[in-house]
């Protein structure tokens, strides 16, 4: 493979000063409670306001909406929903007899509290809240606290306000940041602490989220967006330099890629790609241009093999494929978030309101799973009973093993009940 351009940066670069600030912060904020969290609101965002947000405020931010857009956030929002609830639909519970008289299940139980993050500082994400919250609710998520950064120094947006509520949050916070995270993996403003955060957001909020994994459960490591394009040479080049940008205007730690199989498209989305970043206004044209030229990376690939190897090794959150023959690709991509197959769809589709989730890995972590949905927010947890008679077989052989580990006192529990249940017989209970 040959590469055009390549990207001067990676997802790892400026980590470690990344990890230092947010621990300091994680620390600070939980020793110092809602003060602190109200310190970093005032310093950061400039926010001097009500933190937990008030119905009348929801009220005013409904009103100050048009009918279009609460009708444009209804169909999203009803398109996500009946998505969840056909992955919920999906999933089981059962049980089954793995032996005479030894009976096991699966029960499927959903976390009581989850905490959603929704970005809001340049952006107002809209459709972020719409996949958190809705998806939380969807699962049977008995409590769901939304947190979203003061937008240019007001409050909680309203749109943001408007969704997250008509989802279904119980409460909202207006905090953004490691704040917003602390604050809800803390309980702080009289919540309860969040057994699960999701949710997209810069390298501040993704980090904090990793810092706190295992304290909480996340839903992934969702950092800065990316956007991978596959195009052989039936693609129109137009519309593959406008999905590259259009994805690259989230944030100057973009990533975006495009693989081909065709040198000739190569160069023409090279050439096409300053014109649709000049078209748009500032701060998203600043943002695009530093995400081309710091994360950008043009890749020929020698065969369509090939490109899935490297699309594979990228692991990218979104990835259009804009090819001839698209049902062979969709059998033998492996590693990616989302897939958009055809160039009907896109990543704008997915992010706003097509259905399925668009909280996705990044960073690789779509070789080991994938998106946010209804599975996050449930524990897949087991059940078992048996039969005295059961333990015949099953209380020597687990005595036996036991005694061949070396585990003396795993093996009396064994011993112990063959001993109660069965008095007169003997057992063989040492390897």
């Amino acid at each position: 493979m040959e590469y055009i351009k390549k990207a001067a940066k990676t997802s790892a670069t400026g980590e470690d000063d990344t990890r230092a600030t947010v621990m300091q912060m994680l620390s600070d904020i939980e020793a110092g409670g809602d003060e602190r969290a109200r310190h970093y609101a005032e310093t950061l965002d400039g926010w001097t306001g009500d933190i937990v947000v008030t119905p009348e405020q929801i009220a005013r931010a409904s009103a100050s909406l048009s009918q279009s857009t609460k009708d444009d956030i209804q169909f999203s929002y009803e398109q996500v929903k009946t998505f969840a609830h056909a992955q919920l639909d999906s999933m089981k519970e059962f049980e089954v007899e793995l032996h005479p008289g030894v009976i096991a299940g699966q029960r499927l139980i959903p976390v009581n509290t989850a905490g959603c993050y929704i970005p809001g500082g340049r952006y107002a994400h809209i459709a972020s809240a719409i996949m958190s919250v809705t998806t939380a609710r969807a699962a049977g998520v008995k409590h769901v606290v939304a947190c979203s950064p003061p937008h240019r120094g007001g409050g909680v947006h309203p749109a943001i306000l408007y969704t997250a509520h008509m989802a279904g949050a119980d409460t909202i916070l207006a905090l953004g940041g490691v704040q917003g995270i602390a604050a809800m993996a803390f309980g702080l403003f009289g919540g309860a602490p969040a057994d699960i955060l999701v949710g997209p957001g810069n390298r501040f909020v993704a980090e904090a989220k990793r810092i706190l994994f295992g304290r909480v459960g996340i839903d992934m490591f969702a950092g800065p967006t990316e956007i991978a394009v596959i195009a052989d040479a039936s693609a129109d080049a137009e519309i593959v330099a406008s999905d590259l940008v259009g994805q690259a205007e989230h944030g100057p730690d973009s990533p975006a890629w495009l693989i081909t199989t065709s040198r000739e498209l190569a160069d023409k989305v090279i050439a096409r790609v300053p014109y649709y970043i000049e078209r748009l206004g500032e701060p998203n044209r600043s943002a695009a241009q530093a995400a081309w030229r710091d994360y950008g990376e043009v890749v020929i690939a020698q065969n369509r093999e090939e490109a899935v190897r490297l699309s594979d090794d990228y692991a990218p959150e979104h990835l259009e494929v804009q090819t001839e023959d698209l049902d062979w690709w969709l059998n033998n991509l492996t590693n990616y978030g989302s897939l958009f197959l055809g160039e009907e769809t896109n990543v704008t589709y997915g992010d706003k309101a097509s259905g399925p989730n668009h909280i996705l890995p990044t960073k690789g972590a779509a070789r080991y799973t994938g998106g946010l949905s209804v599975a996050k927010f449930i524990k897949t947890v087991t059940w078992q009973r048996m039969t005295r008679d059961a333990n015949r077989v099953v209380g020597a052989t687990s005595a036996r093993i036991a005694r061949a580990e070396g585990m003396e006192g795993h093996a009396y529990a064994g011993d112990d009940r063959l001993h109660k249940y069965f008095p007169e017989e003997q057992f063989q209970l040492k390897p």
